[in-house]
């Protein structure tokens, strides 16, 4: 905190700051430091940056403390870690450390709520990782405020990301997220840190995607893909497959898009379907894409495809509960619709992606030839793509139709 100024009193003059110029600043590339857990590392940016701090939020039970316990257990076996709970005791943690089958020889634990005796203790240690399990637990002496306030949140969060700066330690948070899919606190909190991550998962389902909202020392929207076992988080390596159910015989209302999620092309699959409305106003429903785009899109295909969902309840989801934020979706979207209304079964070995405009144009998205080349390598021969993104050369094992306007699409896919 700052010094108080009292009236009539004079401060002790400080030392004026000293400003440099970038080529006086040693630029060195920054060390990653590796967890052990691949697609943990990619979320991250390539592993963890010294002097970083990170918050992890998600539901309750999704898995915030398993991930970062596995961490924990492998950065402990060649640096100093000190794992603090204000949740649970140092026994619980060490019991749930075994059922994980972790052997956590060198994992410092922590039971404790007040951030200074956390900081000592990691003083004590020296230890290069501190995690904070949760931050709404924790209290600071700075503030008077109660234990999970706003303002405790926020001045408990700043004294650690103050640690993090000066000594030269990774320090993560984690917290807990509310009934609206926020992280419990100020969003101030957010702005803190270097790293933002978001556990997301259907409920029921044993796939967990983490979600970088934001980082400084990576590409943000970057995802890793889990799955909960008896041993905890199993990281995905090949996450299309898991999103892609291939049936013996394909049905109307699917197709296969190629989505671009942080630094890597993703296969998953589109599902419409098309009922009678059953209210007075038909339903317009999207899971995993923006309903008010789904809207939009509907129009265009009424316009500029002839095919009208007018008395239609039209309902669409992307499988595996991946959510699909980029454009590309719209054109894989328009031609499950169409799908469905028709009954006709789009082709089993066929993907498309492609953006949508208002007069019926198919405009180009970006790493087409990439997501082509991924679509290849899981066994599609077909692609129906914007002309924008059609390759120069041939891509090996796949077919591709570029189109520009969104009635070549449809003829070209039935």
């Amino acid at each position: 905190m700052a010094p108080v100024r009292l009236p009539g009193a004079r401060m002790a003059e400080a030392p004026p700051p000293i400003s440099r110029t970038v080529t006086e600043i040693t630029a060195e590339s920054d060390d990653r430091i590796a967890t052990g857990i691949g697609e943990f590392d990619r979320v991250l940016g390539g592993g963890l940056v010294a002097g970083s701090a990170v918050l992890l939020g998600g539901d309750p039970g999704i898995g915030k403390s398993t991930i970062l316990l596995q961490a924990a257990d492998a950065l402990s076996r060649e640096r100093a870690v000190v794992y603090a709970s204000g949740e649970e005791s140092v026994r619980q943690i060490a019991l749930r450390a075994r059922r994980l089958g972790l052997a956590a020889t060198s994992l410092r634990l922590l039971a404790e709520t007040r951030v200074e005796q956390i900081l000592d203790a990691a003083a004590a240690t020296a230890a290069k990782v501190l995690i904070v399990d949760s931050i709404q637990t924790v209290q600071t002496e700075a503030s008077e405020s109660s234990t999970g306030s706003a303002s405790q949140v926020r001045e408990s969060a700043a004294r650690l990301v103050r640690h993090a700066k000066e000594g030269g330690a990774t320090v993560f948070l984690i917290g807990h997220v509310t009934k609206e899919g926020l992280i419990a606190g100020p969003r101030i909190l957010e702005h803190m840190v270097d790293t933002v991550l978001y556990f997301e998962s259907d409920p029921g389902s044993r796939y967990r995607v983490i979600r970088a909202v934001k980082n400084r020392f990576g590409a943000a929207n970057e995802i890793g893909v889990f799955a909960m076992t008896e041993q905890g988080l199993k990281e995905v390596r090949n996450p299309s497959a898991i999103f892609l159910s291939r049936r013996a015989e394909p049905v109307p209302g699917s197709i296969v898009t190629v989505a671009r999620e942080g630094s890597r092309p993703l296969l998953v699959e589109v599902q419409a379907l098309l009922d009678d409305a059953q209210g007075v106003a038909p339903r317009r429903v999207a899971v995993g894409l923006d309903t008010s785009r789904l809207a939009l899109l509907l129009a265009v295909l009424h316009r500029h495809g002839g095919v009208a969902t007018a008395g239609l309840d039209v309902f669409v989801n992307v499988v595996g509960g991946v959510r699909i934020d980029e454009p590309a979706a719209d054109l894989p979207a328009l031609l499950a619709v169409a799908s469905s209304l028709r009954g006709r079964p789009l082709p089993a070995n066929l993907v498309a992606f492609g953006e949508l405009g208002l007069t019926g144009e198919i405009r180009p998205v970006p790493f087409g030839e990439e997501r082509l080349r991924e679509a290849a390598k899981q066994g599609f021969a077909r692609a129906i793509i914007p002309a924008g993104n059609a390759p120069r050369r041939s891509i090996d094992g796949i077919a591709v139709t570029g189109v520009a306007h969104l009635q070549a699409a449809l003829d070209g896919a039935f």
